[in-house]
This record gives C-alpha cells, structure tokens and sequence, in this order.
C-alpha cells in the first residue's frame, strides 16, 4: 500500500503499474473531490488501454439523491472513462464484483473499471465464499485469419507493421519481432510505444506520434499494405486521420486488435482480425514466412531513414539537449525505464533515446500533464533494481513534484530531469504559429528546482552546460534516493526540428502573403 499526496498521482502511479505488469494497478481514493482528481489517471488508463481499478468511497446509502456531502453518481460521472462502473450495495457481493472488476479490466481491449464503496455498506459483516483468481479473456486469431494475412503479405511490394496499444507482455514483443524478422518487415510503432519492438533492429522504422519523422509519414503513405497491430489507429497515429482515407484506407489494410469495436471504427480494413497481443503474436511467430527478399531494399531504406533521425541539428548554445540524449541513449542500461510526460521537451528522450524490452516506455498517450514524476516513483517501487528516469517540462513538473514526499517515503529512486525553458512550451508554439507577437498566459514563475527537490530530502542539482550533464547524471544515479536535475533550456530550442524564432518568422510571412496583420 502505497500513500501518495494527491489522487491524481495516486491514479497515475495506478496507471503506470498496469502499463508495467499488465496487471492492474489498484487506487484508492475518498468520494467527492478525490474521485475528482483521480479522474485524470483514469482518463489516461481508458485512451492509454491499460488495466486499472479505481475504488472510490461513496456517502451512505440512505442518504443517496439528497445531493448529500461529497455526493457524486460515479456511473453517470465515469461512465465514458471505464469499461465498467457499478457500485457494491450489499456486502455479500463484494467477491463477486471484485472479481468481475478485475476479469473486466484485463480483458478483451484493456482499460479502467471503477467500483464505488458506499460508507455503511464497508461497515457491514457477511459470511461468503471467496472469489477465485481473475483469467484474462482474449480472442486468438483464427486459422483462416493467419492463411488470409499470409496471402495479403506475399501479394504485397511495399509492406510496413505498425505495432501500438495495450495488452503487450514482453514475450509477445519477442515474438512479433521474430515474425518482422522472419518476412523482412519494415516496423514502426505508434505515439510513445517504442518499446513494443527493439530500436536498435535492423526492422525498426521509427515512431509515429506528434511530429514524426516525414520521411517515415512518406513511407506510410507509399505503403501498399499495413499490417496494424493492436494501435487503434487513432487522431496521433494517424496523423489526424490523414495518412489512410476513410472509410476506405486506399490500400491493403489488415487491422489487428482486441476489441472488436475498434476493428472498422474508422477504417475498414482489408481483413479484421480479433485477437490479444500475445496470442497474434504466437500465432505470427510460428506462421510460414514469406519471401519478403524483393522488399529488402524498402526495408533498409526504411531503416537508414530512422538512422538519420537519430541525429539531433546543430546548436552551439550553453546546454544542448539533443547532445546530452546522445550521451544519455550510450549511458542507459537495456532494462532502464523511461517515463515521460506531456510538453514538446518530450520529444528529445522520445527521438534521441532507444528502447528494447525489457527496458520501457511510459508516457501518456491521452496527452496528460502531470504524469511522469508519479511513473517514475510507481516503476522505481514495481522494479526497485531498474534504472528510472523521468523527463517532464517545467509545466508538469509542478504537477507531480510533491510525489517526491512519497519517493522519499518509500524508498523509490527515479532520476527526475526538469527541463525548464520557462514556458507552457507547445501552447507557446501553437501561439506564435497561429499568432505571432500575441502569445498569453504561458510565461511561468518558477522555483528554484534543485533547492526545492532538497528540501524533499531529494538529491538536487542544475545543470547549465552540456558538458556538466553528464557528471551530474552519474551523482544523481548514485544518490540514496530519488533526484532531481534541473535542465536550463533555451526557449527558443522549443522542439527537436525547429526553434521559436523560425516558426515565429514564418507565421508573419505567411499573415503578410494574406494582407493580415500579426
């Protein structure tokens, strides 16, 4: 039992155990305001497809539709952010719908449940027999399915794998990587999934989320078959619905998911395929490859354009972010875990940095702020041997920084990098791209960063030059407990491809062209 500050930490930390184990993470929180503020985690679990379990208290039973003190009906509040919400009434159901909980959350497409715990009910005695153990529940590709994928992939010229959503155990990323391995596939994977497939094979392609590489955006677009696995081809996959027509994807298409539901949502797919992650990849593990010698060159094209990403541009200021992540991807040991959180500073680790199982990834892919530092603290405590390192921005640090109190607390030790430029930085960019000279609200006051993850009982330093980066890493990873580096960075370094003056100066271009004034 861990005790966190506040419950949206509580639900993220919640979030990242199921991310990690695949198990669901289990929140505790009061009724009212802290069902409130655990919002936010489940949200993140229902886009992010992670299993999760949510126990909010609840006022007396008696006292319900009085709008009594911190009452909420969580079916109609949650009821688009679970797969299930219900509330136990009578004690002697508690086995029954625990269990159902529980079985719900990791089945099918993975995702959230909450239980509501009504006051008198908790105080009450009942005499039942236990509930056994939960077994996850997941469709397995039929044979026909895997005879029809197999046809559609010798028939193709140009064949790329996208790999994304939940349900993935590390021997199902082992064996879809023998399955791209065996046919000669080019893979890429979806927004914050790298680690679904090693980085560094020769089949990895790259990551398709905010501001991928144009060159991978190219080669989803000249692909004449897409085999997708387990990403629901949502707005960031999919480049805002942009890169397939709908409904009709304008070429072969075979969707792989475990939820039926998502399978057609948008686009209808050449053959849909129902399964579980572990199960297709089984299933694509011991298929009979197919000659995938006349896409060799696609391949490593594919692959040499992912190489070439890897390069961060040029800058000669005080403290080179893109340097310190080359440093960083060569320091990092191959079980390291990463967290991120929401914020263009995040594309630094997401581009510069590789990962391979059983090293991990964890970053919202719903977008939330204030999710690193809590993931951080909830990977250090599930793998208490593994490296940890959470990036966030200035922004969300403040978000989650009083979880430092509970890494503290319980022993976790993640290496937390603040990268401070300042600024709300991808409103900022969204500001001078759309309004240039008229930006508002995104300046920040900030702390002393260092100081404050001191006065924590945290290790603290800033880090203003690239080449004190490194040393400071190597303390923060020796310190007793968790740390915290303070990045000064450049405003104007406001992503990895572009700075803040250039998209300010198109913008005015672009306003003078149309006779508009900034």
């Amino acid at each position: 039992l861990i005790t966190c500050r506040h419950e949206a930490s509580a639900a993220n930390m919640a979030e990242a155990y199921g991310k990690l184990t695949s198990r669901p993470g289990v929140c505790l929180v009061t009724r009212g305001p802290g069902a409130c503020h655990a919002a936010i985690g489940l949200h993140t679990a229902y886009q992010d497809s992670t299993p999760l379990l949510l126990l909010v208290g609840q006022i007396p039973r008696g006292h319900q539709e009085r709008e009594a003190f911190q009452e909420i009906d969580y079916r109609r509040m949650f009821g688009e952010l679970a797969k299930w919400v219900a509330q136990i009434d009578q004690a002697e159901r508690v086995p029954e719908m625990i269990h159902h909980a529980l079985h719900t959350a990791v089945s099918g497409r993975p995702g959230p449940v909450v239980l509501a715990l009504p006051e008198d009910m908790l105080g009450e005695r009942s005499t039942v027999a236990d509930g056994g153990p939960y077994r996850p529940a997941r469709p397995h590709p039929g044979r026909q399915d895997m005879e029809a994928l197999r046809r559609l992939l010798a028939a193709a010229e140009r064949p790329l794998m996208l790999l994304g959503g939940g349900g993935w155990s590390d021997a199902a990323c082992f064996e879809i990587a023998a399955f791209a391995e065996a046919n000669g596939l080019p893979v890429c994977c979806g927004f914050r999934r790298h680690d679904l497939f090693d980085n560094t094979d020769s089949n990895f392609a790259g990551e398709l989320g905010i501001a991928p590489n144009p060159k991978l955006i190219r080669r989803i677009e000249e692909a004449d078959l897409l085999l997708v696995v387990g990403a629901r081809l949502g707005e960031v996959t999919t480049q805002g619905y942009t890169i397939l027509g709908a409904p009709e994807p304008g070429r072969t298409l075979i969707h792989v998911h475990a939820g039926a539901e998502e399978l057609g949502r948008v686009f209808r797919p050449t053959l849909a395929v129902l399964s579980g992650m572990p199960e297709f990849a089984a299933a694509a593990a011991a298929l009979e490859p197919v000659d995938g010698g006349r896409w060799r060159a696609w391949t490593e094209a594919a692959r040499r354009d992912y190489l070439e990403n890897l390069v961060p541009r040029p800058y000669e200021g005080a403290f080179d972010p893109g340097r310190a992540m080359l440093w960083l991807r060569e320091r990092l040991p191959p079980d390291a875990i990463v967290t991120v959180d929401a914020g263009n500073f995040s594309g630094w680790p997401q581009r510069f940095l590789q990962f391979r199982r059983p090293g991990r990834l964890l970053g919202p892919t719903s977008g939330a702020m204030g999710y690193s530092v809590p993931a951080g603290v909830s990977a250090s405590l599930v793998h208490p041997g593994r490296m940890v390192v959470s990036f966030v921005g200035d922004g969300s640090f403040l978000m989650g920084a009083h979880e430092l109190a509970t890494a503290v607390g319980h022993g976790a030790k993640p290496i937390i990098l603040v990268f401070n430029n300042g600024m709300y930085g991808t409103i900022r960019m969204h500001q001078e791209r759309l309004h240039p000279d008229r930006v508002i609200a995104t300046d920040l006051t900030n702390p002393d960063f260092a100081a404050l993850a001191r006065a924590y009982g945290a290790y603290g330093e800033r880090v203003e030059r690239t080449e004190d980066f490194a040393p400071a890493f190597d303390a923060a990873a020796a310190a007793e407990g968790p740390a915290v580096l303070e990045l000064a960075i450049d405003p104007e370094l406001i992503t990895t491809r572009t700075t803040l003056s250039a998209i300010r100066e198109q913008a005015r271009a672009r306003l003078a062209e149309a006779g508009e004034a900034p």
